[in-house]
């Protein structure tokens, strides 16, 4: 003989089961929150670290971020000091997101290292801003007198330009704001 159940018992098992799901992962997700933010700020030290050159692992970061980043604000915006120059925190908007990154200038305002991320580019195109390959085009530029910007077929020999993502043209648009806006929060400490 086949068993049957009421609607009203299936339903009351259905919330309750629902009900306990909810509860596990509301558990499971509050649990972990305390890792994820100390990972979150490990990864960013990290990539401030990245810009001067220093490998930093997630053991490790905090204790290198210590030795060789000065945190120091203009207004309410920070910014970070090391030995031979500052790093500029930048964000914009990509064509997918938001978009992100640091900048190291030396005391010559001679871009050393850059680093960016993205949360949502199309891999192989806007996504490219995120390879060391890309970060390396601002290696020697400066941000003295102006803002870096992203030019197709962009001068080589102009400290000020950096070659546009191929197929990448609204988020090297994106890059290019981006870099503006660092470059007017930060104008009093370049000039």
């Amino acid at each position: 003989m086949k068993k049957t159940f009421s609607n009203t018992y299936i339903f009351i098992y259905s919330a309750v089961l629902v009900i306990v799901a909810a509860l596990i992962l509301t558990v499971v997700s509050v649990s972990l929150k305390p890792m994820q933010e100390k990972n979150k700020k490990a990864e960013t030290k990290q990539m401030i670290l990245k810009t001067i050159g220093i490998a930093a692992t997630r053991d490790n970061a905090e204790q290198l971020y210590a030795q060789y980043i000065t945190e120091k604000n203009i207004g309410e915006t920070t910014y970070f000091a090391y030995d031979n120059g500052v790093i500029l925190p930048m964000r914009g908007t990509g064509l997918w997101g938001p978009i992100w990154g640091y900048i190291a200038l030396d005391n010559d305002h001679t871009v050393v290292g850059a680093i960016f991320d993205h949360s949502g580019e199309t891999p192989g195109l806007g996504g490219e801003i995120s390879s060391d390959k890309f970060a390396q085009r601002f290696v020697g530029k400066k941000m003295d007198t102006e803002p870096i910007h992203l030019k197709k077929n962009a001068d080589k020999g102009n400290p000020y330009e950096v070659d546009a993502i191929s197929g990448g043209t609204m988020t090297s648009n994106g890059v290019t704001a981006m870099l503006a806006s660092c470059y007017e929060q930060f104008e009093s400490l370049l000039q």
